[in-house]
């Protein structure tokens, strides 16, 4: 049992220290470059995706599943929603602009001739595998 203290102990820790660093990092975010942007964004994704994950795995485990108590799965579910939905508005506001930004780069003529094709549809399809037995 003591294992568990240790690794929950651990697991806060490192969460800590990994918001402190993005608290440094974040720093004149407003003034950075496009790659700096980039690169927190992709990271903030990336711990997210690992954040998630370790929760879906938390809750899996038998041990958390028994011992979880309801009023704990509610405040999770609270925080969860919010999360949830703001990530899901983000996403669409997101791509609509930026589908509305590269709209007007098309008609103004100034979208990157590499990325101006158009794939066929063939391209842009699979055919499905066919088993025979």
């Amino acid at each position: 049992m003591s294992d568990m203290f240790a690794s929950l102990d651990a697991w806060v820790k490192r969460q800590n220290e990994v918001k402190n660093l993005f608290e440094k990092a974040e720093v004149n975010y407003q003034e950075a470059d496009r790659l700096t942007l980039i690169t927190l964004s992709r990271t903030a994704f990336q711990h997210m995706m690992r954040t998630i994950e370790a929760f879906d795995q938390w809750l899996r485990d038998p041990m958390i599943t028994n011992h979880m108590p309801r009023e704990m799965l509610v405040e999770l579910w609270e925080r969860l929603r919010v999360m949830l939905y703001d990530l899901i508005e983000l996403d669409i506001e997101h791509t609509s602009k930026f589908s509305e930004h590269l709209k007007n780069l098309a008609s103004e003529g100034k979208i990157n001739p590499l990325f101006g094709f158009e794939k066929t549809e063939k391209e842009t399809r699979r055919s499905p595998v066919q088993l025979t037995i």
